[in-house]
């Protein structure tokens, strides 16, 4: 009885501490020491996985030494399918099970066993919580319950944390092409502008705009951010057969470019090391004038709400060459209409 008082102390602490707290930093903190001082354990991790950059980073811990080597993202990529489905994987002797790695190192530290737990949101595997033991040590199945709560809290506290910076990326990303918009009427630099902030901000490799020429044929670059030369000098492209869909007004994802039948310069997409590609259309008013294209280095399933994203963007982009283009209408009119008054005066 006493130890699921002890459980359920540390469980309404936390929640407390989520519900105040404003740190996400020091409520990931939280969940580690209150783990490690409710299990009586040597030391607790929390990792955070990101499986499209293939990381999985330490985002708080207690208990260990400085110099301990942790696994890498491949070594835990091969037991999720285990961690999924049971809900928790169990080391019972860390300096000897063959699956893991740096026995030495763990036998070095002080370890005995290691549970490890994932952190979960809907459904999603974003991060894990692993315990180490001083001793051999077996868990008893409120224990595991225990620490996959508690986990699930960490998951809740990353996911947060991860919305909040999100929303203030895009937030940043729209203020910073509004200023671009507002401070120039150089379409080109705003242009290329619009292609760096928005690869650095979804973190992929690279961006381009390309719009469509007088015959609309031929989809001209005309600004990029992250692309070689070569690549750039690659050859013409087609509106008929590059990802053409896109200029039907739709957004197209394409997973794989080096398979996709409506891609061109397969090779040379290889070669520069474009996996993945999310294609927009950039519309003047109704019209489809060009693409606004991400190209990822990766595999990227880019979700709802980066396209959205994206779709936006891209319309910002339409509505800067439409202000541009006005603008330069009016220079053309103002300077026919200083020439038409300068011949209507040289008639008197």
């Amino acid at each position: 009885m006493a130890e699921k008082q002890s459980y359920f102390r540390t469980i309404r602490k936390i929640s407390e501490a989520f519900g105040t707290t404003k740190d996400m930093d020091a409520l990931l903190q939280l969940i580690v020491d209150s783990a490690l001082e409710t299990m009586k354990v040597k030391a607790v991790c929390l990792f955070l996985t990101d499986a499209e950059k293939e990381t999985l980073t330490v985002v708080a811990q207690k208990g260990l030494s400085p110099q301990y080597p942790h696994a890498g993202y491949a070594h835990a990529e091969k037991f999720t399918p285990i961690l999924m489905k049971e809900g928790f994987s169990y080391y019972r002797d860390a300096t000897t099970d063959p699956r893991l790695e740096n026995l030495d190192k763990k036998k070095a530290e002080g370890i005995g066993s290691i549970l490890v737990v994932p952190a979960k949101v809907m459904g999603e595997l974003i991060g894990v919580l692993t315990i180490y033991t001083s001793k051999i040590r077996e868990f008893n199945r409120e224990e595991i319950e225990f620490l996959r709560v508690v986990a699930e809290q960490g998951g809740l506290a990353i996911e947060n944390a991860r919305l909040v910076e999100k929303l203030r990326s895009n937030t940043r990303l729209f203020l910073n092409l509004a200023a671009a918009i507002a401070a120039s009427l150089d379409i080109m630099t705003i242009l290329h502008t619009l292609t760096e902030e928005v690869a650095k901000s979804l973190g992929i490799k690279a961006a381009s705009i390309r719009l469509l020429n007088d015959e609309k044929t031929v989809l001209q670059l005309v600004a990029s951010y992250g692309l070689s030369d070569k690549y750039l000098q690659k050859g013409p492209i087609s509106a008929e057969k590059s990802i053409a869909q896109a200029l039907n007004g739709k957004p197209v994802a394409i997973d794989y470019a080096y398979t996709d039948k409506g891609v061109q310069y397969k090779e040379e997409k290889k070669e520069e090391g474009i996996v993945s590609i999310l294609c927009v259309p950039i519309k003047a008013k109704e019209d489809v004038i060009g693409v606004l294209r991400l190209y990822s280095s990766k595999k990227k399933i880019f979700s709802e709400d980066e396209i959205e994203l994206v779709t936006a963007l891209a319309l910002q982009g339409g509505l800067a060459i439409q202000n541009a283009s006005l603008y330069l209408m009016v220079q053309d009119d103002l300077r026919d209409m200083k020439e038409s008054s300068w011949a209507y005066k040289c008639w008197f």
